[in-house]
């Protein structure tokens, strides 16, 4: 029995820093929260004007942005061009389809897969949308110095693209996306 106990604490001191480590972690200083965290007040930011201004959501502004500038797509070639889970990207489609925004139609080499188009409404809304979007990014830019803005973006590039790298070395599907 004491060999048992002394194993136990034996055990227990081991995983003492191990805690001291844990009480010690500061989430607010962790960066995927820092950057989750300035997604989310950017997102909030974005979301309210572009529904104050256009009525849309920031979901359906990416569908619309992504169709915008590569034309006709695949529901899950959306999905992956705006790191948004498949849910998300077929609400927005469905209430842009339901606002005259967006067309469906079967693919011509596959009918069981739809296709998504901006229609000539739907054109118009992200011309208007897009001076709005710049004009945001130019105002957050303008909260630091040119040279940090453009290293930013070069950072923020290049961790997305490694975190990218390492998840693809992990099987099986991703999980819902959401924070830190």
């Amino acid at each position: 029995m004491q060999q048992v106990s002394s194993r136990r604490t034996a055990a227990a001191e081991r995983e003492a820093p191990a805690a001291d480590d844990a009480r010690d972690f500061a989430l607010e200083g962790f960066l995927p929260y820092q950057l989750s965290v300035a997604a989310n007040r950017i997102s909030r930011l974005f979301a309210r004007r572009y529904a104050e201004a256009f009525g849309i959501s920031i979901a359906e502004w990416r569908v619309m942005a992504i169709l915008g500038r590569f034309g006709t797509l695949s529901p899950g070639a959306i999905t992956e061009r705006a790191a948004m889970d498949k849910v998300k990207v077929s609400r927005a489609a469905a209430r842009l389809a339901a606002a005259g925004l967006l067309s469906s139609e079967a693919d011509a080499a596959d009918g069981r897969v739809r296709r998504f188009g901006l229609t000539p409404r739907g054109v118009s809304l992200h011309a208007a949308i897009v001076p709005l979007a710049r004009t945001m990014e130019a105002e957050l830019a303008a909260g630091m110095a040119r040279a940090d803005w453009a290293t930013l973006g070069r950072l923020v590039a290049a961790i997305a693209d490694h975190a990218g790298e390492l998840d693809a070395r992990h099987a099986g599907p991703p999980p819902a996306m959401g924070g830190v």
